[in-house]
């Protein structure tokens, strides 16, 4: 009878049970791997070999067939290493067949038997917890992540050896506390809001987009803190509860992002160039693997300079910022991946950037300028809640105090999360920005005078409907950081102030 070895490989960010079935028989000295393996599989053949050797057992000189089933999905990556090498020991009588049945294992070997780490454990850790009666072998380097989820018995290994004493001798799980492990891992961030001077209604609008993620664009020439101002913003929300972190270092472990880190702690910040491809920042290739946008979940992704993006990269972000998630389909499989997250952008008012600056000339002529704010359409720039813009700095305010700090910011910002949280518990999102006209209509309550501020304001500024349920969400953020339950007049005003569609507008 073959000898079979469980193991996971992971589809997107689900983990696939699969079956690594070992079989040797007589014949010419030969070692195959079928079951649709990629050249990354095929080349554990070699890996495999030489770990068995310099782990000083014999390798057998017969015919070696493994078979990763199920067959009809591609498997790539080095993970089957180590089953694979389990399973040819187990048929040579090294281990024990009957307890193999016991372990999902994975690892990837190198050529001295020591066994290297893998991506998305955590995935694995959370498919063994619905397995009855099964335990995770991991690579040492993946015990942190894989040890979020409780109520699974998951051991940690260094070398093939070390794998083969676990299976045969049975040993204590290596599991790490879970709570002790967040307590471990830093929550803190190293720049804060208080660094900032000046700047003050771009503060205010960024704490308001931050308290019902709203989407913000900040306008304005180089060197006013466009970016100092959206790295920080996620100092301000709330720190991540245990399923948001679960969910987030799940995505950084299978997109092969943790590195030295054991755990995602903090709301990611994500800033890719803007010569990113379509796949990089919306996730796909042939074997699916998150992007950009997925890589921000639960946080903000940061696009600076948006108009130098690609229209075609931009368009593509409408799926994600509607859904929160982003479905990648191919012949064989469809693949789905989260992506909440707050989209911040930046963009200069002209290529040269200093288009009605106080003190700067700027060098652009009309047909440039105009061709620069065109590469943001309409339909985008409708999908910003709040646009600011950020003037040049008052060089007198750096004599100033310093500013409200992140910690102080976060309390305001936190207490409107609980708001939305009761408003929205029945509901399949958690935030005003992703109201529909639905929620709008039944949550977005105006007293008298601001029904009249805003059908005025409707009139006047030619809304467009989307323009018009924007401010209407601003503004019911707005009332829930000051804990009223129905939408007044200065709420409505505010919120209308950060619709400067007219500050681009202007330009053209």
């Amino acid at each position: 009878m073959p000898s079979k070895v469980y193991s996971f490989y992971i589809v997107g960010i689900e983990p696939l049970l699969v079956e690594v079935e070992v079989d040797i028989t007589r014949g010419l000295p030969s070692f195959n791997i079928v079951g649709l393996p990629d050249a990354s599989v095929k080349e554990a053949r070699d890996r495999v070999k030489s770990a068995i050797k310099n782990s000083n057992f014999e390798f057998p000189s017969q015919k070696i067939t493994v078979n990763l089933a199920p067959a009809y999905i591609k498997k790539e990556g080095p993970s089957f290493d180590l089953p694979i090498a389990i399973g040819i020991l187990a048929e040579k009588g090294i281990i024990n067949k009957e307890k193999l049945s016991k372990f999902i294992i994975a690892g990837e070997l190198s050529l001295d038997g020591k066994v290297r780490s893998v991506r998305g454990a955590l995935s694995m850790a959370i498919g063994t917890k619905y397995l009855k009666d099964k335990s995770l072998i991991i690579p040492e380097d993946n015990i942190y992540e894989a040890s979020l989820i409780d109520s699974v018995k998951i051991y940690k290994t260094a070398s093939l050896i070390e794998t083969i004493n676990i299976i045969n001798e049975g040993k204590q799980p290596d599991n790490i506390d879970p709570s002790y492990l967040l307590k471990s891992i830093s929550r803190e961030y190293d720049v804060d809001f208080s660094e900032i001077k000046g700047q003050e209604t771009a503060k205010r609008a960024l704490e308001i987009a931050a308290s019902g993620m709203h989407n913000v664009l900040l306008f304005g020439p180089p060197g006013t803190g466009k970016t100092m101002l959206a790295r920080r913003i996620p100092t301000i929300m709330p720190h991540m509860t245990v399923e948001e972190i679960i969910e987030t270092t799940r995505i950084y472990s299978v997109a092969g992002e943790l590195k030295d880190r054991k755990i995602i702690a903090t709301r990611p910040f994500r800033s890719p160039h803007h010569t990113t491809s379509d796949i990089a920042l919306i996730g796909g290739g042939s074997i699916p693997k998150p992007g950009e946008v997925s890589l921000a979940h639960n946080g903000v992704l940061f696009l600076d300079e948006i108009a130098e993006f690609k229209r075609s990269t931009l368009e593509a972000l409408r799926q994600p910022m509607e859904d929160g998630k982003v479905t990648i389909s191919r012949a064989s499989l469809t693949v789905t991946f989260p992506s909440r997250f707050m989209l911040v952008a930046s963009m200069n008012p002209c290529p040269c950037g200093y288009l009605g600056h106080p003190t700067k000339e700027c060098r652009c002529n009309i047909s440039q300028i105009k061709r620069y704010l065109s590469k943001i359409s309409g339909p985008i720039i409708d999908r910003f809640d709040i646009i600011i813009e950020i003037p040049p700095i008052d060089w007198e305010k750096f004599t100033l105090p310093k500013s409200k700090s992140s910690e102080e910011m976060r309390e305001t910002v936190n207490r409107a999360w609980e708001v939305q949280k009761e408003r929205f518990k029945e509901r399949a999102f958690k935030f005003n920005s992703s109201m529909k006209p639905k929620e709008i209509e039944f949550f977005c309550q105006l007293d008298e005078n601001a029904k009249a501020t805003i059908e005025e304001a409707r009139e006047k500024l030619g809304l467009s409907v989307r323009a018009y349920h924007r401010i209407l969400k601003v503004a019911r953020t707005i009332a829930d950081m000051q804990s009223e339950k129905r939408i007044k007049t200065e709420h409505i005003l505010e919120a209308i102030q950060y619709r400067r569609t007219d500050i681009i507008e202007g330009y053209l």
